[in-house]
């Protein structure tokens, strides 16, 4: 998934009222840019911290720029705009780039499931059960591991308790992590934020929910799918 703007950089003054950045550019200027993550982005979002900007192609939108990218004192990149992970998912498996998803040719995002609620992805073909694949964007770390959630999510207990359904009604049910960070190489659950997602994660994966996780290759050109990335062993 290539970016659809050349990124320009600069530093960030602050982030407020969750969606907001206020940004000084390395031309000088001072804008607003939206910033697409709902988490807490911990340990993100530092003053002077350097970020990497798009400008807004949709004349409609009410600011300039995204959001799309932070760059640490190590040049480490991650990812801040969660939106981009079901882009490059989806590029991905157009593409038939992740292994055990290759032998499916239908891929729908944003499948309605259950009541009031949806899945990031359903995939098809001509023979077996169909599969549902939820998709998790991960951009906080500790030390070398990438951590999930940042933040309380009821939203990510309750797509795994669908998960969990639609295995019970003889399909197949994937959560898939997503680690939108280039300097980490393992990762795990933040059990210690969220309690109930834990207990969640369990249940699904004791039903049957398969698990994936693959690390992104990040530039400031795009992100593609990297390599897999396992769970840290305790």
């Amino acid at each position: 998934m290539n970016f659809k703007s050349p990124l320009v950089s600069g530093s960030l003054i602050k982030r407020y009222k969750r969606f907001l950045a206020d940004v000084l550019l390395d031309s000088g200027h001072v804008v607003t840019a939206h910033c697409p993550n709902p988490g807490s982005m911990k340990g993100l979002a530092l003053k002077d911290e350097k970020i990497w900007l798009e400008k807004n192609t949709n004349h409609k939108a009410k600011l300039s720029y995204g959001w799309r990218l932070s760059e640490l004192k190590d040049k480490s990149l991650v990812v801040v705009d969660t939106t981009l992970a079901n882009k490059v998912i989806y590029k991905a498996l157009k593409e038939k780039c992740i292994p055990g998803l290759e032998s499916y040719d239908e891929v729908k995002p944003e499948i309605k499931y259950g009541q009031n609620s949806r899945l990031d992805f359903f995939l098809g073909r001509n023979s077996g059960p169909p599969c549902y694949l939820e998709v998790k964007s991960v951009s906080m770390a500790e030390g070398n591991t990438a951590i999930f959630p940042d933040s309380i999510t009821k939203r990510g207990a309750k797509h795994l308790g669908e998960l969990r359904k639609i295995v019970s009604e003889g399909n197949r049910a994937i959560i898939f992590y997503l680690i939108q960070r280039t300097d980490v190489s393992e990762w795990d659950l933040a059990c210690d934020i969220d309690k109930n997602y834990c207990n969640a994660f369990k249940e699904a994966s004791d039903s049957g929910v398969e698990v994936m996780a693959y690390k992104s290759n990040i530039s400031i050109e795009g992100i593609k799918l990297g390599e897999e990335l396992f769970r840290r062993k305790v």
